[in-house]
């Protein structure tokens, strides 16, 4: 089940991304933020009525997974584009619940009013890759060696997703 995260979630939230910045490079943060943070980000995201959603499980209870889509950048030019988030609970990988989540929040951002999705994945992460590549990213960039995590150099892979369904055109 998809619906839009409460804030009585953030306990879960904080967990599942705690386990990502302790454990793999999908987050270059290696400090990981407390369910309070995640309250404020969840009501912020509510007010400013951009989409943050969680997958539970009716059969296990609980949040597997969460996204959302936060403004790209703070410019003005950037308003109608996003930068998307997307993390599964360590123990509910290999279930497809991404592949369920991921268009969800595509539609959500759609509504929300932005026309580009923007994939910043950390260390490249093959999984995360084929998820977006799944859900209609496309491959629009690499950033080489700027990530330092775990003892290792890490490069960033950009993706872009169109809302707009117009697609692009060549300048």
């Amino acid at each position: 089940m998809i619906q839009p995260a409460r804030t009585s979630d953030a306990q879960a939230i904080a967990a599942i991304y705690a386990w990502h910045v302790a454990h793999s490079t999908a987050t270059f943060d290696t400090a990981a933020p407390d369910a309070t943070a995640w309250e404020g980000k969840i009501a912020d995201f509510a007010a400013k009525g951009w989409p943050f959603l969680v997958a539970e499980s009716k059969g296990e209870g609980g949040v597997m997974a969460y996204a959302y889509a936060a403004r790209f950048r703070d410019r003005a030019a950037y308003a109608h584009t996003c930068e998307d988030s997307i993390y599964v609970a360590h123990d509910a990988r290999g279930r497809g619940i991404g592949s369920v989540l991921l268009p969800a929040l595509i539609a959500a951002a759609r509504t929300s009013g932005f026309a580009q999705m923007i994939a910043v994945v950390g260390g490249g992460e093959p999984a995360s890759v084929a998820l977006h590549a799944k859900c209609g990213f496309v491959h629009v960039g690499r950033l080489r060696g700027v990530g330092q995590k775990f003892g290792r150099t890490l490069d960033t892979v950009y993706m872009q997703c169109d809302l707009t369904g117009k697609g692009w055109q060549d300048a």
